[in-house]
């Protein structure tokens, strides 16, 4: 077929609803809301665990061996750990990212009394107050507060409010859509890798693509705490392919443009087969592209091994820089990854044998140990 037309206005337009609706790990189930609204819109039946993450599957031309195509619609955040003396809030972290980003940041608190805004500020935040001492103080969550934008004057005050240990802090996005194509904004992981696939199954209806086998489009809620797809694929799922941001940093291969395609991850090799299908992909359908490792990262692909699901995984990301901070991407990486996407739902099934959970030693793949190259 001829080369998708992604919808860039569409796919940023998904973006800019998500990155504007709040969804720490932990309180997703308004943005599951409006991926069911979304999906609706577009045609497709969907399933939802109990806890809210959603499969939609696009129908092949045979049903088997299914594959899935994965992103995480949760994001970091915090949570209320001590209502202090002086009427303030200790957090930590909800997934792991340092109190050095949130510093500074405005924040929604979602408690009994009602949602409250507020300021995550370092202890000592006055500099005409505390000099030079702003910049010695230890970066770690124990040495910032919120700052409610309430009267309280001390810990029954916000007590009051209906304030308490536990409740759910969300930290402002911030998004910017720079004319450059560059996406300034908190929370592109993973949201983000959410609307590339929302994109491509635009895509993929409007010019009445279909995928070679069954393709499940999942939506999970608890990546950013390592639980991920562990509960939401179906048995027939043979090859899941994840989408999430590839670090751009020094020392590191990817890149803000094209598609970066990672061939390990810290829980070891993603499939030798399927990697290398994508990467073959990307190079027959003129897709930008390199290859990266990851030391320090972990995704839906290792949630769903861990859960012991017996699939081939892959992982294909959008290049971000200061992941987990203060992040940026390009537009043209979130497009080139729709139509990789697209490319991998319409590709051949190299390996028939994956229809079967188990099977025979007939079909079984192999991997070259052959002699060297001179």
């Amino acid at each position: 077929m001829a080369r998708p037309a992604i919808d860039l206005d569409y796919l940023k337009a998904r973006l800019a609803d998500l990155l504007n609706t709040p969804s720490p790990t932990g309180y997703t189930d308004e943005a599951v809301w409006l991926l069911c609204r979304e999906l609706e819109r577009l045609g497709l039946d969907y399933e939802m665990t109990r806890r809210g993450a959603l499969r939609a599957r696009l129908p092949g031309r045979t049903p088997k061996p299914a594959r899935a195509i994965v992103a995480h619609v949760d994001t970091l955040g915090a949570q209320v750990k001590q209502v202090k003396a002086n009427g303030r809030l200790e957090l930590v972290a909800i997934g792991h990212w340092s109190s050095r980003f949130a510093e500074g940041a405005r924040a929604t608190i979602f408690s009994e009394g009602g949602a409250y805004r507020g300021t995550i500020l370092p202890l000592k935040a006055s500099g005409h107050t505390f000099n030079e001492e702003v910049d010695t103080q230890p970066v770690n969550w124990a040495q910032v507060e919120l700052r409610i934008d309430a009267v309280t004057h001390g810990r029954e005050d916000t007590l009051a409010l209906g304030v308490d240990v536990g409740d759910i802090v969300a930290i402002d996005p911030q998004p910017e859509f720079i004319d450059t194509g560059f996406v300034v904004s908190r929370h592109l992981d993973d949201k983000a890798g959410v609307a590339t696939l929302l994109a491509a199954l635009e895509c993929m209806i409007r010019e009445d693509r279909t995928p070679t086998v069954d393709t499940w489009w999942l939506f999970t809620i608890a990546e950013e705490v390592g639980l991920g797809a562990s509960s939401v694929l179906i048995p027939d799922v043979a090859a899941m392919v994840t989408v999430d941001n590839g670090t751009t940093a020094p020392g590191q291969n990817s890149s803000e443009f094209g598609v970066t395609i990672a061939m390990a991850d810290q829980t070891g090799p993603f499939d030798w087969h399927l990697s290398r299908k994508l990467v073959q992909l990307a190079r027959d359908h003129d897709i930008p592209h390199q290859k990266d490792v990851f030391r320090y990262y972990r995704s839906d692909s290792a949630s769903a091994l861990e859960a012991g699901a017996d699939i081939r995984t892959a992982l294909v990301t959008f290049g971000i820089d200061a992941s987990h901070g203060y992040e940026r991407i390009h537009e043209s990486a979130l497009e080139n990854l729709s139509r990789l996407l697209i490319a991998y739902a319409e590709s051949d099934v190299e390996i028939s044998r994956d229809a079967k959970s188990l099977s025979g030693a007939k079909g079984f793949t192999h991997q070259p140990v052959g002699e060297e190259v001179d």
